[in-house]
């Protein structure tokens, strides 16, 4: 059993995925396992996912349908399709449920952020953080997306089938970011944990500063951001990334050998310790 303990813990390691905990304040907790019975929050409506309902978002404000949304929880509705969108702002947040919204349309900026369980789908593109905070569920934008896409994601799957705009995955903490196309400059930057998976190509300063974590890249890299170095593929990372990719039909003809990963230099890890000196070095 040890040999197998290690063995997992040496994959994971392959892969980017540490047990290094990350300092900072502590977070509130708001349910445990062995007294909820599970991983719901328990303020959370129990919805059926046959029952479907719809909103017509033309004409109205991003605060009336949240709010409808939010009614049609509460009457069960498990399911929600989100008609005329009209690219408004801050629409689909703040969702702490399992729930399934189809979204017909395109949205504006810092759509379905602070999600933690619905899974979305949206038939068009997506402005500037989209996703951001993300913390379960699954998001699927089938055409383009803005810069900042899952700003801050802390978990889930945030699918993007087209391109992305600069700063993809900023201050990443966990989750996995698939990005069908190409993505703008200093995406990656200051990752902390999860994974991201580019298809396409990526701009300039690629996972600049990034702490943890680890960048998947099918196309040309127009260059690495200070402490990013190229990583080995390693059979794990083929494994999952073709397991991952089929899931959204996303997966090249051609496989993923031709991916190449990035990683953490981890020659910022005590960066406050340093010397100036020994900073300008780095830099």
């Amino acid at each position: 059993m040890a040999g197998v303990t290690q063995d997992q813990d040496t994959i994971a390691e392959e892969m980017g995925m540490h047990t290094i905990p990350l300092r900072g304040r502590d977070i509130k907790t708001m349910f445990r396992v062995e007294t909820e019975g599970g991983y719901g929050y328990p303020f959370a409506k129990d919805v059926d996912f046959n029952k479907r309902a719809e909103i017509d978002c033309e004409g109205k404000g991003c605060t009336f349908v949240n709010k409808r949304i939010r009614e049609l929880m509460d009457e069960g509705h498990g399911t929600i399709v989100l008609k005329n969108p009209g690219a408004q702002h801050s629409l689909v947040v703040g969702i702490l449920n399992r729930l399934n919204i189809i979204i017909d349309g395109s949205l504006g900026y810092f759509g379905c952020g602070l999600l933690d369980g619905p899974n979305v789908r949206i038939s068009g593109r997506v402005g500037w953080s989209f996703g951001e905070n993300m913390m379960a569920g699954t998001a699927i934008v089938e055409k383009n997306a803005g810069s900042t896409f899952g700003a801050a994601l802390r978990g889930g799957d945030l699918v993007c089938r087209r391109s992305a705009g600069s700063r993809t995955g900023i201050d990443q903490k966990g989750g996995t970011i698939i990005v069908g196309g190409d993505t703008g400059a200093f995406s990656g930057f200051m990752m902390q944990r999860g994974r991201m998976v580019i298809c396409g190509n990526a701009g300039k300063n690629l996972g600049d500063s990034m702490y943890d974590g680890t960048i998947y890249v099918g196309g040309e890299i127009q260059d690495l951001g200070v402490d990013a170095v190229q990583g080995d593929l390693t059979d794990a990372d083929r494994a999952w990334l073709t397991r991952k990719l089929k899931m959204y039909e996303l997966l090249p003809k051609k496989g993923v050998e031709h991916f190449t990963k990035i990683v953490a230099g981890k020659q910022l890890w005590n960066y406050d310790n340093l010397e100036p000196t020994e900073k300008k070095i780095i830099l």
